[in-house]
């Protein structure tokens, strides 16, 4: 029977993201539909300003749909509403400019000062980094786990007083892209996992 050995090989890199999508939500309510209309115009407006005066450009920014709710069209609703309508609306920031719009973030606060109501918690409104250039560094990420799991393999054949033979089988996991912490979402930790069988001789 044939003596193997198999061994896993970890490869981990950490990148910083090279994409950004930063939604920003408006909100406003009113028992005046066309008011609602006007303050969300006036909200969207405001934004557009705001974002060119920080640097961004028109291609950079893309305007969702208003969406309006009310609140009394649910015919099971017997509550009393202060008010009636809630217009939301979504301006999101598209950019390779990471750190451009990182910094944009921090200053999203200044809106207020303008008189926008926004989100940023909710599950449309969150700010999320993408890392695009995985096929690039794909190959050396592999060779790495594979030199990893074989210096494993050498070790354990040297320990049992074997000599490491030829590959038998071999596996590649799938890439796993994380962020490295809850608050460092730009950065992303990177890793692979080859698993490899040896054959052992004496």
């Amino acid at each position: 029977m044939d003596r193997t050995v198999t061994v896993k090989g970890l490869s981990e890199k950490e990148v910083l993201a090279n994409v950004v999508i930063m939604p920003i939500k408006m909100t406003q309510t009113s028992n005046d539909l066309e008011a609602l209309i006007q303050k969300i115009d006036y909200d969207t407006n405001q934004v557009i300003k705001f974002l060119k005066e920080n640097g961004l450009k028109d291609e950079d920014i893309t305007l969702g749909a208003v969406s309006i709710v009310d609140k009394m069209a649910n015919e099971f609703s017997n509550q009393d509403f202060a008010m009636r309508y809630l217009a939301s609306k979504v301006i999101n920031i598209y950019s390779t400019e990471v750190e451009k719009i990182r910094a944009l973030n921090s200053k999203l606060s200044e809106l207020s000062q303008r008189g926008v109501l926004f989100k940023t918690d909710d599950y449309d409104s969150k700010i999320e980094y993408i890392y695009t250039k995985l096929n690039e560094i794909k190959p050396s990420m592999i060779e790495e786990a594979t030199s990893n799991a074989r210096a494993v393999a050498q070790k354990f054949a040297q320990d049992s007083n074997s000599k490491l033979g030829k590959i038998k089988k071999a596996s590649q996991g799938q890439f796993e892209v994380a962020s490295r912490d809850k608050n460092s979402d730009h950065i992303k930790n990177i890793r692979i996992v080859s698993t490899i069988e040896y054959y052992l001789a004496d």
